[in-house]
């Protein structure tokens, strides 16, 4: 009852009934353009790359686009190559001077790079356009370069580029966190169709009921790992000291700064996915895919994939805490506002032991969000369709979890604010995500 209730209160909260509305017509639109064919080619060609995006690599990118890679529609590219854009521009950011006064220049810096952010996604559209068509198409290709792969790999990159359009609207009028939610509804899309394909394995096969509900008990212990993955924080304690101003008293209590295990959230993963999937778009844009070592790389349950994605995983998530998470800033807070850490003098050796502190949970973090991500590769092992086998961990699972999360916390915001329960009783709030792939 508690749950239909909440539903009712976010019906009768007008802006809130809106901007749903308009996300699930944002949504309807997107869902709609992952079935519009790309003009010309064959239908009966589409089965062979239908047959092969189910397997592999090709199968994690067609779950972020929610089919519409398999389908070589006008989204097939979605709104991957938004993201690897601006993690070059995030990287740009860090190495040269000229990004780093621009992002120091405030709203105006940030349009600025918001501006070259999408002459890069351009780009690496106009590469990748023909590189899909070539590789991914193949023998559905139905003419040449100039009169037929030219103008599709300007409606692929049209089509993204209206992808973004749409994820930017639902970060405006709707729920929020546009570019996150239309990865989310790709993922979800692809779940359904996974499962079926999980249960028509396992039907016939002896023992197979048995075999799905361990698998389905696994999911969800997996994904109850990734929510604490998620939510998981490292308290310290903080005194502020007490202080007298005319006949009241502010200060004297004690308080707890939470810093997150995982304080770059999804970040580090989205990072190394995206570089994981270079070979596939060179091989692509080849139309071979070579061996050995090159073919580890496009198979997620190879050894070296799984290494490499690991490690790139540890390293970026100690990269993208340095760079969102500020010591020195939080110690200036601290002392500006009379707090102090307990048995630590304030200022530098203050922002001394964050960093410190900082530096032994991220490793643990870093770690387990490496497993997290890995776990495919052992559930494909263990013949679990590779389609399901995506939801076993990895990217996929931890972006649903916090985006859903993400979400949960802004609805449950609105209804707090005019006096409704959320959807967790006072007291028991949902925790949401910073610095994640929401800040897309």
């Amino acid at each position: 009852m508690g749950f239909v209730q909440t539903v009712k209160n976010i019906w009768k909260i007008e802006d809130l009934r809106q901007r749903l509305l308009i996300t699930i017509g944002f949504i309807a639109i997107y869902r709609f353009g992952s079935f519009v064919v790309l003009p010309g080619i064959n239908p009966e060609q589409l089965v062979a790359l239908q047959s092969n995006a189910s397997t592999g690599l090709l199968s994690l990118l067609d779950m972020f686009s929610g089919g519409a890679f398999a389908n070589a529609s006008i989204f097939a590219l979605g709104i991957m190559p938004y993201i690897s854009a601006s993690i070059v521009m995030q990287l740009l950011g860090i190495a040269v001077p000229s990004f780093q006064k621009m992002q120091r220049e405030g709203e105006s810096g940030h349009t600025k790079i918001n501006q070259y952010t999408r002459y890069l996604t351009v780009a690496i559209l106009l590469v990748q356009g023909p590189a899909y068509l070539y590789g991914a198409v193949g023998g559905a290709i139905p003419g040449g370069f100039w009169d037929w792969v030219l103008p599709s790999t300007v409606i692929l990159a049209g089509g993204s580029m209206f992808v973004l359009w749409l994820g930017e609207r639902i970060t405006d009028k709707g729920i929020g966190n546009g570019i996150s939610f239309i990865i989310l509804i790709g993922i979800i899309a692809r779940l359904p169709h996974a499962l079926v394909a999980e249960v028509d394995r396992l039907i016939d096969a002896p023992g197979g009921l048995i075999l799905l509900l361990i698998e389905l008990l696994f999911l969800v212990a997996v994904t109850a790992a990734a929510i604490m993955l998620v939510q998981g924080v490292r308290k310290v304690p903080v005194q502020y000291a007490k202080r007298v101003v005319g006949n009241k008293q502010y200060g004297g209590v004690r308080q707890y700064i939470p810093l997150k295990v995982n304080a770059a959230n999804v970040m580090p993963i989205i990072f190394a996915q995206a570089i994981m999937f270079i070979p596939i778009t060179i091989a692509q844009f080849s139309a071979k895919e070579g061996g050995g070592f090159w073919v580890s790389l496009m198979n997620f349950t190879s050894f070296w994939y799984n290494f490499i994605f690991a490690l790139m995983i540890i390293a970026f998530t100690y990269f993208y805490t340095a760079i969102t998470v500020n010591p020195v800033q939080m110690a200036e807070d601290l002392k500006r506002n009379n707090g102090f850490i307990p048995g630590v003098k304030p200022g530098k050796r203050t922002a001394e032991y964050i960093d410190t502190v900082m530096s032994r949970i991220t490793l643990p973090g870093s770690v387990f969000l490496a497993i997290v991500a890995i776990l495919p590769a052992f559930a494909g092992l263990m013949g679990i369709n590779s389609q399901f086998a995506h939801f076993f961990g990895g990217t996929s699972l931890l972006i649903l979890v916090g985006v859903v999360l993400d979400t949960l916390q802004q609805i449950e915001s609105h209804l707090l604010m005019r006096h409704y329960d959320g959807f967790l009783k006072s007291g028991a709030k949902i925790k949401g995500r910073t610095g994640s792939i929401a800040a897309y």
